[in-house]
């Protein structure tokens, strides 16, 4: 008969000296695969997760891609089940809060970079169009973060008048206009312009100031600011 050591299942000792390198050294220490495969063993602690982290990787392209992924397309793979979706998408909404800490209740303008961060955790991975809409009182402050509207691969519905009712209702003063584009490419299509206009019309004959429309994608961003469309 063999020793309780002898015994022990080989990822074992692997996954002791991951979570010690982790608990030293911090993420930076670990491959993203490896992060991914520490998140894993939490939720499935009975099997060698390292294979499915790497699988996973490999299907979604990075650590965010994986948590930010769809749960009906995580639950397609073996071996992912409940405990492990759940684990995934708290690491996902996690990042989010700290995120969003960053940037709420505070003047955006002066912490852009924390702002486009968050937008870009919380939209580029997503399959489908979907606008939100950040509200700023008079000193710029964001006071209000709200998904608008969500729609297909490649359109979502706005509504111009929806979007000035609801600033109205809270108080803002100013608007800042987010959607992603699934696709990859965050150049603006002509519909994205004229339905900014559309907006910053509304607006401004009841003093709202559009800021900037952001439309956010894998390979970065589009700024209507910088870009001279508003």
């Amino acid at each position: 008969m063999g020793s309780l050591k002898e015994d022990a299942p080989h990822y074992l000792g692997h996954r002791q000296r991951l979570r010690a390198r982790f608990l030293e050294k911090g993420a930076e220490a670990l491959n993203d695969y490896e992060l991914l495969e520490l998140l894993l063993c939490i939720a499935i602690p009975r099997r060698d997760v390292k294979p499915l982290a790497k699988d996973l990787m490999k299907r979604f392209g990075s650590f965010a891609g994986v948590i930010s992924a769809p749960i009906e397309r995580l639950s397609e793979i073996n071996g992912v089940g409940d405990a492990a979706i759940t684990a995934l998408k708290i690491a996902r909404a996690s990042a989010l809060a700290l995120q969003r800490e960053e940037v709420l209740e505070k003047p955006v303008l002066s912490s852009w970079r924390a702002l486009l961060a968050y937008c870009h955790s919380a939209m580029a991975h997503e399959l489908n169009e979907h606008f939100r809409i950040l509200f700023l009182d008079k000193k710029n402050t964001l006071i209000a973060d709200e998904v608008q509207q969500k729609g297909t691969v490649d359109e979502t519905p706005i509504y111009p008048r929806e979007v000035i009712k609801r600033a109205l209702e809270l108080g803002a003063t100013a608007i800042i206009l987010v959607h992603n584009h699934p696709g990859g490419d965050p150049s603006p299509s002509r519909e994205d312009i004229a339905m900014t206009r559309e907006v910053a019309e509304a607006a401004g004959k009841l003093g709202i100031i559009i800021h900037d429309h952001l439309i956010i994608a894998k390979r970065g961003h589009a700024s209507f600011k910088t870009l001279g469309l508003l």
